[in-house]
């Protein structure tokens, strides 16, 4: 029996925790997967955060290894799947800018196809074909 919601999301993108390529847990490896940056960028941010605002980042990075889940070995079938919902993610506007010209270009290749086939030249072509039966 599937126990899924209706409103569950089919995006796999979500944020994990990457014990394979992180130092201490994984958070900053899976914040930086995340949001598309070099995890490096991501610790220096965290270890600033520490000069300055030490008990709360330190809290909430244990919070972060307790909570996010261990990223699976794969997310994702193939590079297109993973770039298609990093982008729907990260970028929906422009996700729904690519899907709605796609649909146009569709749109516009069904129309010309209708056309052809409700054209008379295309009755006179399969007339033709049908005499040499």
């Amino acid at each position: 029996m599937d126990r899924s919601s209706p409103y569950d999301s089919p995006n796999p993108h979500r944020l994990f925790r990457d014990p394979q390529r992180g130092v201490v847990g994984g958070v900053c490896a899976g914040i930086a997967d995340y949001f598309g940056f070099r995890p490096g960028l991501v610790r220096l941010a965290l270890v600033l955060g520490l000069f300055f605002f030490m008990p709360p980042v330190i809290l909430a990075y244990v919070i972060a290894v307790l909570v996010l889940p261990v990223k699976p070995p794969a997310v994702y079938r193939n590079p297109e799947e993973e770039a298609f919902w990093r982008g729907v993610s990260i970028k929906p506007d422009r996700t729904l800018a690519g899907l709605t010209q796609r649909f146009r270009d569709f749109e516009k290749r069904v129309g010309n196809l209708e056309a052809h086939v409700a054209s008379k030249e295309y009755e006179l072509n399969r007339a033709i074909r049908n005499l040499d039966r």
